[in-house]
Order: structure tokens, then sequence, then C-alpha cells
């Protein structure tokens, strides 16, 4: 019976080099640059190197054509050791990467996606605005079509990967922009650093958790990008959208997993060695309560998880209410997790030795990116409205 986690040997092997490669990697220098709030580009770089930039990217375009599961099992892992190096991992990979290579064309791919893929070129999604993030009907950047250009005016926040410094742009950007009101009125481009009137507002500083993961703000002042820029046609970027965000969502709970593991295996270790009244922590009720409790939320998770990806298909939507429910629970599963953790350690919890604090603060961040708790609550409620039976 195959292994819901690592159904097929290339699944193992992938696992096996990943976990490899972050304890080996990642790990060490998670803790600098999550204090000095800096992207690792020479080990982003390294991603390319193994195949993982482009992991669900057709090979033909550079990438590796691996499924869902195999992204899934990519972020795990990564976020075990480094939750914001891998949230920009996420934005360029999945946002960026695996949005273009499902909806570009043909001539679109093979001109970005190499050296997406190869870690030459960092790439990075734009839908959140200053005044419009889970409304994202409510957006404001606009496009207007000017000759073989569309002229893009207005701003976007949030943006994971924006600035790979603290002056320098991410190389390339899908960007959703209005194109006419309404609900079809939304359309997606391809937007390039050095493109005239294209240029970088404020990197966000101070964040509570992701400090190694670059955020900031975008500006569009009379941005003239080429009509080839245009992903599909006009009005198209809602279905677009919609099927990336199914796959954000699921990877974003894959990140949660790894946090909740590496949690319940720092506090797991300390209760075992630590000893309290002349007893090992692990041998307390409420010690135990802790643990037992995380183990069973994080497997709960895990199964819900990967039996998910098994199911999603790349090429089209239609799991939004389990992409949702993954990361609805999984998100505040990995807080709740990290919280515990913190508590089992005490007051070396608190500090950054031994890394719980960094991951409680790490997994706060996906209770609200890539669609809030609330946002995830509004859309299953409705899409459950509509059944009868559950399967």
């Amino acid at each position: 019976m195959p292994d819901l986690m690592t159904p097929t040997p290339e699944h193992q092997a992938l696992r096996e080099m990943v976990r490899s490669f972050a304890e080996r990697e990642v790990d060490p220098q998670a803790a600098e640059h999550d204090r000095n709030e800096s992207f690792n580009l020479p080990l982003f770089r390294k991603l390319g190197e193994l195949g993982l930039l482009g992991v669900t990217v057709p090979e033909r375009f550079g990438g590796s054509e691996l499924d869902a599961t195999a992204a899934v099992i990519v972020h795990e892992e990564l976020a075990a050791a480094d939750p914001g190096f891998t949230l920009s991992y996420l934005a360029h990979a999945m946002l960026f990467a695996n949005n273009l290579a499902r909806n570009g064309s043909d001539a679109q791919r093979l001109r970005f996606l190499p050296d997406a893929c190869s870690g030459k070129a960092i790439g990075g999604m734009a839908m959140s605005e200053p005044g419009a993030g889970t409304d994202v009907l409510g957006m404001q950047t606009r496009a207007v079509r000017d000759g073989d250009h569309f002229v893009l005016d207005g701003a976007k926040m949030w943006i994971t990967n924006g600035a790979i410094s603290a002056t320098e742009l991410g190389d390339i950007f899908l960007v959703y922009a209005r194109t006419s009101e309404g609900p079809r009125g939304l359309s997606l481009f391809l937007v390039e650093k050095g493109m005239p009137g294209f240029k970088l507002g404020q990197k966000l500083h101070d964040k509570l958790g992701m400090r190694a993961s670059p955020t900031a703000e975008l500006v569009f002042d009379g941005c003239r990008v080429p009509a080839a820029n245009l992903i599909g046609e006009v009005g198209d970027a809602v279905s677009h959208m919609m099927r990336n965000l199914e796959l954000e969502r699921l990877t974003l709970a894959a990140m949660s997993l790894g946090i909740a593991r590496r949690s319940i295996e720092i506090m797991n270790a300390y209760a075992r060695e630590r000893k309290a009244f002349g007893k090992p922590l692990h041998s307390f009720g409420q010690i135990q309560r802790h643990i037992a409790d995380s183990y069973a939320e994080y497997m709960a998770g895990k199964a819900y998880v990967y039996a998910t990806a098994a199911n999603l298909n790349l090429d089209s939507s239609g799991n939004r209410i389990d992409s949702d429910g993954v990361k609805l629970y999984c998100g505040t599963m990995a807080k709740n997790v990290a919280d515990r953790a913190i508590q089992v350690l005490g007051g070396y919890g608190y500090v950054g030795e031994y890394k719980v604090e960094r991951l409680w603060r790490d997994a706060k961040l996906i209770e609200i990116g890539g669609g809030t708790v609330e946002a995830h609550q509004k859309n299953m409620a409705r899409d459950l409205s509509s059944l009868d039976r559950l399967r």
C-alpha cells in the first residue's frame, strides 16, 4: 500500500534530498538572516541547481515537472529549517513560475521560465494593494491599452520578493491590474525590472516574522508594459488567480507542517533532557498534554494536506474547499504547536537559541497571508452550503 506522504520512490528520494539540504545549508543560516532581515540570494539560487525553483514547471521550460505532492514535500522540509526563506521560495516557485507555466503562452514561458527555474531571475506575484488585500476585487491598480502597450498606474503592497536588497527590485512579477469594472475586469501582466515607470516603493521592515523573506511595495507610475506581456486575454485574470490560489494555500499549509514538526522535535527533546523536581519534564502530565496534543494535531494536518495534494490537478481548479481547509487548519495548528513548545521550554523558549520563538513568529503569518483565517471560513461555509452530504 503506498505511503500517503511519499507515494512513490521519486517522492521519497526528493524528501531525503531536500531534508538533507535543509539541515546542512538552510538551518545554519536561518537565525542570522532573520535577525538581519536579509534575503540569502546565493542560497536561494542553490535551489535552482537542485531543480526545485521550477518543481512543477514542465521540463521543456526548464522545470522538473513534478506534482502537487512533490511541491508539498519541498515546502514542508524547507520550512522545518527556515520558514522565512521558504516563503520567498513559495512566492517564486508557486506564485510566479507555476502560475506562468499554467497560464502563459508558449512564447512567454520559453522567454521567462528557464531563468526562473535556474535562479538567474527572481520572481514574484503582485496582487495585494494598500487598500485591497482579502478584498481582491477592490484593487485600484489600472491598466489602459495604448497601442502595442498597456500603461499601468497604481501600487502593490506586501509583495514577497518585491525587493531582494534595500534598493533593488526583484527581476520579474506577475501583476494583477484592473482593465475594466466588474468581477471580470482583472487582467494579468508580466512586468520586468527596468520597464519605464516601474519602481520600488518602501521596503517593509520590522515584521513580526518571516523576516528573512523580503517584503516591499511596488509602484507603477505610467509603467509601459508590452501587450505581448499580457497573460491570456483581457479579463482572464480571475480564473488564473483561482487556479493558482489552490496550490498556494496547499503549500502554505505544507509550510505549517514543517513548522509544527520542528517545534514538536524541539519540545520533545527538551522535555526528555530537562529535569524539574528531580524528574524529566516529560514525566509531568501538563507537559505530556502539550506534546501529545501537538503530535496528534500535526498528524491530522499532515494527513489532510497530503490527501488534498494527491487530488489536486495542477492544470485545473475545483478543490477550493480543501485548499482553504488545509490552510485554515494547519496555519492555526502550527502556531499553537509552536506556542506550546515555547511553554514547555519556559524561559529558554522565549529566546532565540532554541528556535521555537522564531517558528512561532513565522507561523503567525500563515493565518494572514495567502488568505486570512476569516476568508477561508467564509469561502468554505459558502461552498459547503450547496452540499447535501459530504464525501
